[in-house]
């Protein structure tokens, strides 16, 4: 997604978490630039606030918004970026929606969600979750990534010139405790495994690593991925 940006484009990062992704944009678009990241997490934008002045980043600001409902006027941005968070959204095609509202005639929006639950090593950790506490974000997680739904939002939202593309992936973990940290800590079951006690995390740590097992090369871990990549540009003729 970041090979659409350009030195001086304005940039939108929706769902930005951290912003890891909206820092490599600000380095793309310049001095002249701008990158605002987005994110419903407080905790989220606090800490991407507290990166960006760490690092001296003076082109990227950040703010607590919906993705469903950005508080920005229309044809805004030059890019709508979202990555890996558009699986999180109530409503995923209505943020879509908002990508379109908000980025410029000719513009363009992209977004990546993880793709086919069954090519995805790490999923089991759903399973594991949910036998434990109830976790709404599980069942919906990979609806985006499964069959054309990614690309058929982007059709309704009214995008035009769409690429999309499925791309096989590894992801790579040093230790068994890396591997743990990245799934259950930082992963999209995030807040459910923050209700487990200790003993619980012990035991759903064991049973993760053991849906692993084929996965493990020595010491660590090499676990396959997919991703849905897409997309689109609003229509040099059309007006918000």
């Amino acid at each position: 997604m970041l090979t659409y940006l350009e030195p001086g484009n304005r940039v939108l990062d929706v769902a930005c978490g951290t912003g890891l992704l909206t820092f490599k944009a600000a380095a793309r678009v310049g001095a002249g630039g701008e990158v605002i990241g987005t994110d419903i997490a407080g905790q989220m934008v606090a800490t991407a606030r507290d990166a960006a002045a760490g690092r001296g980043i003076a082109n990227v600001s950040f703010a607590r918004m919906d993705a469903e409902a950005q508080e920005f006027g229309d044809s805004l941005f030059d890019v709508v970026l979202c990555a890996l968070g558009l699986m999180y959204v109530p409503d995923p095609e209505r943020a879509v929606r908002e990508f379109y509202r908000l980025v410029r005639s000719g513009g363009r929006a992209g977004a990546v969600v993880w793709g086919h639950r069954g090519r995805c090593g790490w999923a089991e950790i759903f399973r594991i979750v949910d036998a434990r506490v109830q976790s709404d974000v599980c069942p919906m997680f990979f609806r985006l990534g499964t069959g054309e739904a990614l690309h058929h939002a982007f059709v309704a939202a009214g995008f035009v010139d769409i690429i999309a593309r499925r791309l096989q992936t590894r992801l790579f973990f040093a230790t068994a405790d890396e591997a743990c940290e990245a799934a259950f800590a930082g992963g999209p079951a995030s807040l459910a495994y923050g209700r487990f006690s200790d003993s619980t995390k012990a035991e759903a740590h064991g049973e993760y690593l053991a849906s692993l097992e084929s996965y493990r090369r020595g010491v660590g871990y090499s676990v396959p991925g997919e991703f849905v990549v897409i997309a689109g540009t609003k229509a040099a003729s059309c007006v918000s």
